[in-house]
């Protein structure tokens, strides 16, 4: 029997619209829950028309979750409760913890030409730490691996590791690696994973078989979850690909979620939205 994993299921992204109408294509989200764990949700808020993302993600609350934001185009400007501020661009990466809670905003705009390209992702905290100290990383493109290997694949590495090379993002409760793949054309990628992870791919560019069992090619803004296994392979025949690769451990614990707020259960979930409205929602400052 092949210790190579195979599709469990492949999705298309669904439009939709989030913040002060910021126009965004979700890989997956509530409905997915648990196929996902610990991971969330994606968004994809690639875009070249301005008016489809420049009234932004203006101030709003987070509880129990991480949120990982990765640019490929243009920059965001973002400032949080806590006295973060800054900038991220291309090629950036800004993996926030909300811990017991956080107020943040999150402003796109486009590059030279308007055009605006990242990522968003939710990874769930365990129970245990869903009420820490909220935590901030910012991490530049420049911190950030990137591998070339013999095959000519190339590969940023955000979390995670390749041939003993790790990214910069460390410590994080759910293990998880993120990697940015690029394969060229005719060329195939094996990569090993930790059988009892649960790992998927999302494709930004070209198309590729994900599956070496399967004639399937899966191109832009499909996602594909991986049954459980040793490894994957992904092959390319007439075109490249490029995709991210996102892996993590399993909690296998209750979820109750509410809009930007993903705790335990509904008592939980009760208590912080009345602690934000009257105003007793931050615990650090």
């Amino acid at each position: 029997m092949s210790d190579y994993r195979k599709i469990k299921k492949s999705l298309k992204s669904v439009a939709t619209m989030e913040g002060a109408g910021v126009h965004l294509n979700r890989a997956f989200g509530y409905h997915n829950v648990p196929d996902f764990d610990p991971f969330l949700l994606l968004d994809d808020f690639r875009s070249k028309d301005p008016k489809y993302y420049s009234k932004g993600f203006p101030w709003h609350p987070h509880r129990g979750i991480e949120t990982v934001t990765y640019v490929l185009d243009g920059y965001v400007n973002h400032e949080d409760s806590i006295g973060n501020k800054g900038i991220i661009g291309p090629g950036d990466t800004q993996w926030m913890t909300t811990g017991s809670g956080i107020l943040h905003q999150e402003m796109p705009k486009g590059n030279d030409n308007g055009i605006m390209g990242g990522f968003q992702l939710w990874v769930n905290l365990p129970s245990a730490e869903k009420m820490s100290s909220p935590c901030y990383r910012e991490v530049k493109s420049k911190e950030m691996p990137d591998v070339l290997l013999e095959s000519g694949v190339k590969i940023k590495i955000i979390c995670g590791g390749i041939e003993e090379i790790n990214g910069p993002i460390t410590n994080i409760s759910v293990k998880p690696e993120f990697l940015d793949v690029y394969i060229p054309e005719n060329s195939k990628f094996i990569h090993p994973t930790k059988p009892d992870r649960n790992v998927f791919a999302y494709v930004i560019q070209g198309k590729a078989r994900f599956d070496p069992d399967s004639e399937n090619n899966f191109g832009n803004e499909e996602l594909l979850l991986y049954e459980k296994g040793s490894n994957i392979e992904i092959n390319t025949s007439g075109n490249p690909v490029r995709f991210l690769l996102i892996s993590g451990q399993p909690l296998s614990e209750s979820i109750a979620w509410r809009g930007p707020i993903v705790m335990n259960t509904q008592e939980e979930i009760q208590v912080a939205f009345e602690e934000y409205h009257k105003g007793t929602f931050i615990k650090d400052k």
